[in-house]
């Protein structure tokens, strides 16, 4: 089987790696690169757990051909910090217990990135229509919602 090779640009650093034609993006990033901090949940794009931001737009990396990564910005849960220092979204997390097991923070993550990316001044209402497409078994919405504002609102206050 003839293998794809795949050059990218993947959380601000050029990659490079090899995939079958139908190989999904969220396979590539975790066979193919090693970053494992994305998960599969569903398989079928229904849970989150798997998103991603390719060329700033929330995508589910389970839906997503490794090959049409080629040329293009990819950024994952590992690409969020900065080095060492947690982003504001990953510590607010922490400090709002809004993560249990795991699965399913990374994607929140990410796709909460994505929102204050494009909406600095979300309002409740907005988070959660936002999010709706990540689910979660353990904790509740709540928590993860109160974790999305305290982060824009660090966000913004950084900012001034």
């Amino acid at each position: 089987m003839s293998r794809l090779h795949i050059e990218t640009t993947v959380n601000g650093e050029p990659a490079e790696f090899l995939c079958a034609a139908d190989e999904t993006l969220l396979s590539g990033l975790r066979n193919g690169l090693g970053l494992t901090g994305t998960k599969e949940g569903c398989g079928t794009g229904d849970c989150g757990a798997c998103s991603v931001i390719m060329n700033d737009r929330l995508v589910a990396s389970c839906l997503v051909l490794a090959a049409e990564a080629q040329g293009q910005s990819v950024t994952t849960i590992e690409g969020i910090a900065s080095g060492t220092t947690l982003h504001p979204l990953q510590q607010a997390f922490l400090e709002e217990a809004a993560l249990q097991c795991g699965i399913c923070t990374p994607g929140f993550i990410v796709a909460a990135k994505a929102l204050l990316d494009v909406n600095p001044e979300p309002t409740e209402e907005q988070v959660r229509y936002w999010l709706a497409g990540n689910l979660c078994r353990c904790t509740g919405y709540d928590k993860i919602v109160r974790a999305v504002l305290e982060a824009a609102g660090e966000m913004r206050s950084a900012t001034v």
